[in-house]
C-alpha cells in the first residue's frame, strides 16, 4: 500500500509540473509526434493513464510496472512508425489486448 501511495504521489507531482505546460490534454487530438516530444515525465504519465483507462473496471487495484512499461514501449514504437496519428488510435490495439 505504501508503494501505491508513493506512485500516486509521484504521478501527482509529475502531473502538477506538466500542468504548467497544458491544463487540458485531449489524447484523441494529440499526435504521436507530440506525445514523443513530451519528454520522459509526460510519456510516463500518459503510459500510466492509458494503462488505467484500458484496465478492466472490476480488476484488482494492482499496478504491474512491467506491463505498464511493456505496453508503453509498444506504444512508443508504434508512434515512431506513425507520428501523425493520434495517441488513442495507436493505443487502442495495444492496450485492449
Amino acid at each position: 500500500m505504501k508503494i501505491l501511495r508513493a506512485v500516486v504521489v509521484g504521478l501527482a507531482l509529475a502531473a502538477a509540473s506538466a500542468s504548467a505546460h497544458a491544463q487540458v490534454l485531449d489524447l484523441s487530438k494529440t499526435s504521436c509526434k507530440d506525445f514523443l516530444a513530451g519528454g520522459k515525465d509526460g510519456i510516463i504519465i500518459i503510459w500510466s493513464w492509458l494503462y488505467g483507462y484500458y484496465a478492466d473496471q472490476d480488476a484488482d487495484p494492482i499496478i504491474d510496472f512491467s506491463k505498464v512499461t511493456a505496453k508503453g514501449q509498444a506504444l512508443a514504437e508504434a508512434c515512431q512508425k506513425t507520428p501523425d496519428k493520434d495517441i488513442i488510435s495507436v493505443a487502442e490495439p495495444i492496450y485492449e489486448k
